[in-house]
């Protein structure tokens, strides 16, 4: 062999040795990555279980926390105004209804005709359908007449004071909240002299009417404690019943007597002789 053939071998063994070591190191590494995988999809398939069963616990937590609740009834009867929440399952202690909460209410939007809340011979005030705060509503005042539209005034707060005129006036207030009409009323304001009527005749009707329920009461009690003292005392009050029937027969008997012989004096002789001589014909026979 020539030298340069000699030189060629020991270069060619080195490049070979050099792929073969490559080529185990990447053969190695691809195994390292293989046996790794699968504990990196059972590390995440964990992770996911976790997190549903986590999200599960919070369902049931979340399930199990629900309450049961019950809405108490509306302050009005018409309007706005405000109710009870009350917690019927899970109260502290040993309360069987709790108070949680306390929430706005809607009954039905119109209030019909209501009453002013002072009235003087001069003047009255009269007041709209709101609950507190009284700013956050907004109140439109309609002065009503007949076979009219409203007259709308520029009052637009909650209350109003009127001077009576000569006539019967009538009012109407709406309350709005964010522009949407949540109750409505009206009122009738009299005149001075149509007050003073209203105001004569209504003492002599409940003069009346006290005195009527007045004596209705006593009646009532009266009989209440006659009946009571009927029933304690039964035994007195029958025995007391029974001598005054006794004694009803005793007085009886003689009048009885004494009837059948005013009776027998009142006959004639006539008829007592010829009942006699009825007598002796039936002996002779």
């Amino acid at each position: 062999m020539s030298a340069g053939g000699a030189a060629c071998c020991p270069r060619l063994l080195l490049t070979l040795g050099w792929l073969l070591l490559v080529g185990l190191r990447a053969a190695c590494g691809a195994n390292d990555a293989t046996v790794q995988h699968p504990g990196l999809v059972r590390e995440g398939a964990g992770a996911d279980q976790a997190q549903d069963e986590g999200e599960t616990q919070s369902f049931i937590s979340n399930t199990t926390a629900v309450k049961e609740v019950e809405f108490g009834m509306c302050t009005v009867t018409c309007g706005i105004g405000i109710r009870e929440v009350m917690l019927t399952n899970g109260c502290p202690g040993d309360e069987s209804k709790c108070i949680i909460r306390v929430e706005e209410c809607r009954a039905p939007v119109d209030c019909g005709w209501g009453k002013p809340i002072s009235e003087s011979l001069d003047s009255v005030r009269l007041a709209c359908s709101h609950t507190s705060p009284i700013n956050r509503f907004k109140y439109v005042w309609k002065l009503l007449k007949p076979d009219q539209q409203p007259i709308i005034l520029s009052h637009d707060s909650a209350i109003i004071e009127v001077t009576r005129d000569i006539h019967p006036l009538a009012f109407q207030c709406d309350t709005f909240d964010n522009n949407e009409i949540v109750a409505s009323i009206k009122f009738t304001v009299y005149t001075t002299s149509e007050l003073q009527v209203r105001r004569s005749s209504r003492p002599e009707t409940d003069a009346v009417l006290v005195f009527v329920l007045t004596i209705g009461v006593i009646m009532c009690i009266f009989v209440i404690f006659i009946l009571i003292f009927i029933i304690i005392n039964w035994v007195a009050v029958k025995a007391f019943w029974e001598t005054k029937a006794s004694t009803t027969d005793i007085q009886s008997e003689p009048n009885l007597v004494k009837y059948k012989y005013t009776t027998s004096l009142d006959q004639s002789p006539t008829e007592i002789r010829g009942r006699e001589d009825g007598a002796l014909g039936e002996w002779n026979e």
